[in-house]
């Protein structure tokens, strides 16, 4: 399989779907919002755009299936299977709040091979196959150079409905505050990954996160050099809903920390 070429037509699809979102959000109802569960919220828009991302990859890997979050296709393939959210940071694009994306990763036994996220809002396409570099727009990024806590900018995300481990994460938290240059929470996973890609960020953690809001943003840090792991230091980031993501000099850290409190 040429990964580079897949790659490349997955950003166009990528861009289509983008462009159709925007569209959308030019003139959206929000009588159209509905519910999934507790603050988990879905419009026409998340669905229709799956639906056109599901049609469009289908023919460049005609065996694959997919693991997509609204449920379009239950296919699953033997080999390959196309990982997609087709708009993360859905309470941001009904909120108006110009900050999401369409991210779309493939899984090809087991393995990661290639990663695209189109932030819609500025119009930067992050993508990286295997092998490669990660890119922005046809340039070449890659994480930061920060080696001290206390240089570091990091980014989290607040969960939706599984509050267990609320009180550790705010401890957590409050240890970024405290130590780090400042703690952002942007509301899209898949956004904060291809920022820590590019040097933006420092790090990115949370926990209670599906594989679509980080299959392709967590596939981009490692090709951009960073390090992505599970709260115990593991590879099992995809399916745990746990991810630390950071560059190589604050990874130990990082992990000691989020390990710590998140026990």
């Amino acid at each position: 399989m040429d990964y580079q070429e897949l790659c490349l037509l997955v950003c166009i699809q990528a861009r289509a779907a983008g462009k159709f979102i925007a569209n959308e959000r030019a003139h959206f109802d929000l009588s159209k919002v509905e519910s999934k569960g507790l603050h988990d919220l879905v419009s026409y828009v998340d669905k229709t755009s799956e639906q056109q991302l599901v049609e469009a990859l289908q023919p460049l890997v005609p065996d694959a299936g997919f693991i997509v979050e609204e449920g379009t296709s239950t296919k699953r393939g033997e080999h390959f299977n196309w990982v997609i959210d087709p708009l993360d940071g859905t309470t941001n694009f009904i909120s108006g709040i110009p900050l999401y994306a369409v991210s779309i990763g493939l899984l090809e036994d087991n393995e990661l091979v290639l990663g695209v996220v189109y932030e819609i809002g500025h119009d930067e396409c992050f993508y990286a196959w295997k092998g490669s570099k990660a890119y922005l727009n046809g340039k070449e990024v890659h994480v930061s150079g920060t080696d001290n806590i206390t240089n570091a900018l990091l980014a989290t995300g607040f969960p939706y409905s599984n509050f267990d481990q609320l009180d550790n994460y705010i401890a957590l938290m409050k240890w970024g505050m405290i130590e780090a240059r400042g703690v952002r929470r942007l509301g899209s996973a898949a956004t904060d990954l291809v920022y820590v890609a590019c040097g933006r960020f420092d790090s990115f953690f949370e926990y209670d996160l599906k594989p679509w809001d980080v299959a392709a943003g967590a596939f981009i840090v490692k090709q951009a050099g960073g390090t992505v792991i599970d709260f115990s230091g593991g590879d099992q980031y995809l399916f745990s809903g746990e991810i630390v993501a950071s560059n190589q000099a604050l990874s130990a850290v990082m992990q000691e920390k989020v390990s710590a409190f998140m026990r």
